[in-house]
């Protein structure tokens, strides 16, 4: 891809958001569904595993899928995440024991482990440098109209037809966004074929540790994501929310709003500041949410949250792209989305111990996310001096200022 045009709004890019869609929506429209079913199947005490089981597979696949991106291609690594998604969809109908559902659950976790590594490297090659923050902004915006659609979508079609056909409407979405990509056009130069022996990983190759900064920012402001997963389904039905799925419709609508704005200042003024920022709206966002004692209140803190999530994202993936060497692009993303899914996956299971099916404890799980996020800010303001800050920022308004 030429980077030298400053264009980003290509058909390449277009089709990239629209299977970031689709695949978002697939996954999301279950979240919602997924602790009613466990629980029809005996397993109403597991339900913190629904999304920790699920984030430990995506953890753990991502070195494999950075290496795989920088050596096979980053489609390939898309084409198989989507994939996955498609096959799990289909097999959550036919499990009948809590053991299987906890088992294709961890399974279903190779899907974002893999997926969005290779979208973020790929449209790394795709976009000029002092354009990175806009357009993860506009991915991330695909990915979250998703997430927003994902859930109500999933929910009404649960309500109307039964779970079984809302599985089946989620293979579909997740077999189009394959579709899409199989058309698309490979970025990564002197790829290799695919064999046995990439799967192979040292040390070396788990982790980058000049995204060492976005890393801890990543694992600090995603604890409280899990906590959403697993808590809000119960938390909005105590409230008298009948679609358990309006809590993800409102932060992703308020998500959207803030996306583009949020990138293009990051590329403008830095990815740290905008990251302050951003942290310490989502610890307010939580003591707002662990304050809710009616669903007015409950649907503001998700505004809220959906501003500070939609500031947060683009930035942090942006600066850690900046951080990372062009070579190790896929082993740089897969740090970050280690952290990624290391947060949630932690934030999903200590919620759900510290909730332990009591309403009454509601508030105390996102008092302690709010705590959690601060650190965030915490660490940015106090702890965090690197050369690293004042280069990349410095590169980025010499590139958006440069002549066009």
């Amino acid at each position: 891809m030429d980077q030298s045009s400053g264009k980003i709004y290509t058909l390449q890019f277009g089709l990239l958001c629209l299977s970031n869609l689709l695949f978002s929506a697939s996954f999301n429209m279950m979240i919602p569904e997924l602790p009613a079913y466990l629980t029809s199947l005996g397993g109403a005490d597991y339900k913190g595993y629904i999304i920790g089981l699920f984030t430990l597979m995506a953890g753990l696949s991502r070195p494999f899928s950075g290496k795989l991106t920088d050596t096979i291609g980053r489609i390939p690594v898309m084409v198989f995440g989507s994939v996955i998604c498609v096959i799990c969809s289909l097999l959550y109908p036919l499990v009948s024991t809590v053991g299987a559902f906890l088992l294709l659950r961890f399974f279903h976790g190779f899907s974002t482990g893999f997926k969005p590594t290779g979208t973020s490297a790929y449209v790394a090659d795709m976009v000029p440098f002092n354009r990175r923050g806009e357009a993860m902004g506009m991915v991330g915006l695909a990915s979250t109209i998703g997430l927003s659609l994902g859930p109500s979508i999933g929910g009404s079609i649960a309500n109307a037809w039964g779970i079984v056909t809302m599985f089946q409407i989620s293979a579909v979405f997740a077999l189009l966004s394959v579709v899409i990509l199989i058309g698309m056009k490979e970025t990564l130069h002197n790829r290799q074929s695919f064999r046995p022996a990439l799967l192979k990983i040292s040390r070396h190759e788990i982790f980058e540790p000049a995204v060492m900064a976005p890393v801890v920012i990543t694992f600090l402001t995603y604890f409280s994501y899990g906590a959403l997963l697993t808590i809000i389904p119960d938390f909005s039905a105590h409230l008298g929310l009948q679609n358990k799925g309006l809590f993800f419709t409102f932060f992703t609508a308020s998500s959207i709003g803030i996306r583009l704005l949020a990138g293009k200042t990051s590329d403008r003024y830095g990815r740290v500041p905008v990251l302050k920022i951003a942290a310490t709206l989502m610890a307010i966002s939580m003591v707002v949410i662990g304050l809710a004692h009616t669903p007015a209140v409950l649907l503001a803190g998700a505004l809220l949250y959906g501003v500070s999530l939609g500031l947060n994202s683009p930035a942090v993936t942006a600066w850690t792209i900046d951080l990372g060497l062009p070579e190790h692009r896929g082993r740089a993303l897969g740090s970050m989305y280690i952290a990624l899914e290391a947060g949630i996956g932690l934030g999903a299971f200590f919620s759900a111990e510290w909730y332990g099916n009591n309403p009454e404890h509601f508030g105390k799980v996102f008092f302690i996310m709010a705590g959690v996020t601060i650190l965030a800010t915490i660490y940015l303001l106090f702890v965090y001096r690197n050369k690293y800050v004042r280069y990349a920022r410095k590169s980025i308004r010499s590139h958006y200022h440069k002549p066009r």
